[in-house]
């Protein structure tokens, strides 16, 4: 079912831009389209059936990859929304970033939040660190926070982000980096693999079900199912991504259709037709429980998502 094109990079667009001096690996779309089997070394799989490399921090072509990016003038956006009871987590999240994420790179923080005050003191940040607060109106309830993000950042990606960033991420408040992140996770376009349904059959992928939904995922249709938690890339490809998710929303919204996972459902949409160029493994997004693998090195940790698996709600954030 195709619902939208997917964006090919103009061969002009980085034009005038940092980027333009450095060769990206990228895909054709025909390339993309090409199946194989998957591709394992040591019984960790390092690349998708279409080619793109399945990322484990630790690995020989992560090593290359970090060599690679190590002396380029890199600009990275890291887009955080935390809005209510999430504000809780910022200076948390932004400390382990100072310590772990894509060190050594110009990182700046995109903080979009309903309570700019919860940010004072502000973080302690290296030289090549910054942080932009961008105030935005309360949305309470978890159900509009998860219908609304997907507007929101292609909103701060268009306005503001691709015309000083070369590549953006987007995460969610409630995590934590435990381990090193670094530029093995720079791709035109980087999703992350969920922990909970990694290595398992597709027929397990929770999928919208409902026909009715422009999120709707056949059967037979989709590779892998990815976290909404950690995706990012160039900021043309996440811009057109947020965007594409954001129409499908609103044209569900209009006919009271609301899929069962929110915007999750609508990311992994978007990733069926539009396929990743590079695809991070658990490591990027990880927790304790019975649900979750054993990973090498758990990188990126999801506080919200152990509070569930530790039976605490949602909502009862100060718990976790």
């Amino acid at each position: 079912m195709a619902l939208f094109p997917c964006s090919r990079l103009p061969s002009d667009f980085m034009k005038g831009k940092r980027l333009s001096a450095i060769s990206i690996p990228s895909m054709s779309l025909s390339e993309v389209e090409k199946r194989g089997p998957a591709v394992s070394v040591k019984g960790l799989p390092i690349k998708t059936p279409w080619g793109a490399p399945l990322v484990w921090g630790d690995s020989e072509s992560s090593a290359r990859r970090r060599e690679e990016f190590g002396n380029h003038n890199v600009h990275i956006g890291l887009a955080i929304l935390a809005v209510g009871k999430y504000n809780h987590f910022l200076h948390r999240l932004i400390y382990t970033a100072e310590l772990h994420f894509l060190l050594n790179f110009y990182v700046t923080y995109y903080i979009l939040t309903d309570r700019p005050r919860e940010l004072d003191p502000s973080p302690m940040l290296g030289p090549t660190r910054e942080l932009k607060v961008v105030p935005v109106a309360e949305m309470p309830g978890w159900d509009k926070l998860g219908l609304r993000r997907m507007a929101l950042l292609a909103a701060i990606i268009g306005d503001r982000i691709h015309s000083e960033m070369d590549y953006v991420f987007c995460i969610d408040a409630d995590q934590e980096f435990s381990n090193a992140v670094g530029a093995e996770i720079l791709g035109k376009l980087t999703a992350t693999l969920h922990p909970e349904f990694y290595g398992k059959p597709r027929y397990n992928y929770p999928y919208e079900e409902d026909p009715d939904s422009m999120a709707f995922v056949a059967d037979g249709e989709g590779d892998y199912y990815y976290t909404s938690e950690f995706y990012g890339g160039l900021c043309s490809e996440v811009l057109a991504l947020t965007r594409a998710c954001s129409l499908l929303i609103l044209q569900d919204q209009e006919r009271s259709v609301i899929p069962e996972l929110l915007e999750e459902s609508y990311l992994n949409r978007y990733l069926v037709n539009c396929r990743p160029s590079t695809v991070l493994s658990p490591e990027y997004s990880w927790w304790d429980s019975p649900e979750t693998p054993e990973v090498p090195t758990p990188r990126i940790h999801s506080i919200g998502r152990q509070c569930l698996s530790t039976g605490n709600v949602k909502g009862d954030i100060y718990a976790c």
